[in-house]
């Protein structure tokens, strides 16, 4: 993107930005548990920090970028509305967003969506537009409501904004590790179109220098990941199709992508199996509802992806939106 600066660095985003969306969000959400099990470290080798975010409002992270996006909004641009595409999570984020700030909101989603999230949605007060994404563009339906109707658009990811939004995860992260006083020397984000594990990481960087970064793909749709070995932005080649609904977005982001490609970090994968096992445990031991795209990151832990033994690492359980017979199948073991 011509903005991105030949260094990567992309205006607007950075440890400073995102302290300001910590002051813009201050009030607006929840500071989130940072929680953690003896039962659950013992069974991985190490202090395992699970920062909750299924417990947001929403029951996710997006409200953070989808707020903090619309708050920088001016008073015009708030009362002629807000658009959006998503599979679910963002949409509920843009939807209360609106709601906290008493303008119209318009979600794009895929028809395949779960019902709890598109029900969720609508419930905040947005119009909520279903698609097909097998055979059409959710960017284009996008971009024709609102230029019909004159709204600004709040991406998922690709945005200064949202991914300083987002980053408000990491700076909790660091703060509620320091009470602790415990310095993570490890962190795993779920990722999409990455615009969380940009924020994260920046914001664990500055407070924790030289800590391992990692992000978590499903298992054969690691776009991101390629889009690191390549340095250029790559596309999954269809809709992965699984569990993982909340990293199905189809490409990575540009600017995500130039702010991860200044640190050095290192892509996983989960399978639909590992995140089922992964809710079934954060059940079990951390007492949480955790959908499968958020449990990415534990899964990719639980199962020996990543060597911890003796550190500190943090994780995002990024959200709590998922069906109940999803839920069910996850408890079944």
């Amino acid at each position: 993107m011509s903005d991105i600066h030949a260094d990567g660095a992309v205006p607007g985003f950075g440890i400073d930005a995102i302290h300001e969306a910590a002051r813009r969000l201050t009030g607006q959400v929840v500071r989130t548990p940072l929680l953690n099990s003896p039962m659950l470290d013992d069974l991985v080798g190490a202090r395992v920090l699970v920062k909750a975010e299924c417990l947001q409002l929403t029951g996710s992270f997006k409200v953070r970028g989808a707020l903090n996006a619309l708050l920088a909004l001016d008073e015009g641009a708030r009362r002629a509305g807000i658009v959006t595409y998503s599979a679910g999570n963002h949409g509920q984020g843009v939807a209360a967003a609106a709601r906290l700030a008493g303008c119209p909101a318009v979600i794009v989603m895929p028809s395949t969506a779960p019902r709890i999230k598109v029900d969720n949605c609508r419930w905040w007060g947005a119009e909520t537009v279903l698609y097909d994404p097998r055979t059409e563009d959710r960017e284009e339906i996008t971009r024709r409501i609102r230029e019909e109707r004159g709204m600004t658009l709040i991406p998922p990811f690709d945005h200064p904004r949202v991914m300083a939004g987002q980053g408000t995860v990491g700076l909790e992260i660091a703060e509620q590790a320091r009470q602790l006083g415990l310095t993570p020397d490890t962190v795993l984000v779920n990722c999409s179109g990455g615009g969380l594990a940009a924020g994260v990481i920046t914001a664990l960087d500055d407070a924790f220098p030289g800590l391992a970064h990692h992000i978590v793909e499903p298992a054969g749709f690691d776009k991101m990941a390629r889009s690191l070995a390549t340095g250029r932005v790559c596309a999954n080649p269809r809709p992965p199709g699984g569990l993982m609904d909340a990293l199905s977005g189809p490409a990575a982001g540009a600017r995500p992508l130039a702010v991860l490609r200044q640190y050095d970090v290192t892509g996983l994968t989960a399978t639909d199996q590992e995140v089922l096992a992964a809710m079934g445990t954060a059940h079990r031991l951390l007492k949480l509802v955790v959908e499968p795209g958020a449990a990415a990151s534990l899964a990719a832990l639980l199962s020996g992806k990543v060597d911890v033994r003796g550190g500190v690492v943090a994780l995002v359980a990024s959200g709590g939106n998922v069906d109940p017979s999803v839920y069910r199948e996850a408890l079944a073991d």
